[in-house]
């Protein structure tokens, strides 16, 4: 992502992770931001498009907090979440096709942003009444978990892991749009008598998965550096 600029002569090498993506839209979908990529004006840089992702991201969070009085609300984060998708899948995209790269800015500002961005997804959710606040304190928390040991995992082995279990960031917004379209179309609050909304129960089975997420990588990945004597 962002423009093409000199790298200092005293900073270390930067030497770019292997992308792993095993979740089954990462080759079309590869495809498809090439084909974008190759056909959006030229006045149109990297560092445009994950501003944009960004203000998709307020955009979400933004709806999901208006959803706790109109369920357009709802309609309103899904559109934010395909926002998002376009603005934070392309702008590595182009950077790479125009060959414009700048790796270790684009790394951290890419992963600093995207924080900032599911803080305010979870913080809109906990403002909507859609879930409980401290099933979507867990979920988060546990995000957060998993992003850090990503991004420590990325430096100690040099691979960026960017799904897991067949997920990656995309089939997580396709949820999203999911839920929230069936929430529009069908409102409910009480799931089967439970006393749990739709989003309490898909927040505490995203909160066990990446919770399992976490531990499974922490065991694997330090076996590995143990083993590689590093």
């Amino acid at each position: 992502m962002a423009t093409a600029s000199p790298s200092a002569a005293s900073s270390p090498r930067f030497t770019p992770d292997v992308r792993i993506q095993r979740n089954p839209l990462a080759r079309i979908e590869r495809r498809v931001l090439i084909w974008i990529a190759r056909r959006l004006p030229a006045w149109i840089h990297p560092d445009h498009l994950t501003l944009l992702a960004l203000v998709a991201m307020a955009g979400v969070g933004a709806g999901y907090w208006l959803a706790h009085a109109s369920a357009w609300g709802l309609l309103i984060a899904s559109a934010g979440l395909m926002v998002n998708w376009f603005g934070d899948s392309l702008d590595g995209t182009v950077a790479r096709v125009r060959d414009c790269q700048r790796p270790r800015y684009g790394y951290y500002v890419d992963h600093v942003l995207d924080v900032v961005g599911v803080t305010w997804l979870f913080g809109g959710l906990m403002l909507s009444g859609l879930i409980h606040p401290g099933i979507a304190v867990a979920a988060l928390v546990t995000y957060l978990l998993v992003s850090i040991e990503v991004y420590l995992a990325t430096h100690s082995l040099g691979e960026f892991h960017m799904s897991a279990f067949g997920i990656g960031p995309t089939e997580l917004r396709l949820l999203l749009i999911g839920g929230n379209t069936v929430l529009f179309l069908r409102p409910t609050r009480d799931v089967a008598g439970t006393g749990l909304t739709p989003f309490d129960i898909a927040g505490l089975i995203a909160t066990a998965a990446l919770a399992l997420v976490f531990v499974t990588s922490v065991v694997r990945h330090t076996r590995r550096l143990h083993r590689a004597g590093q």
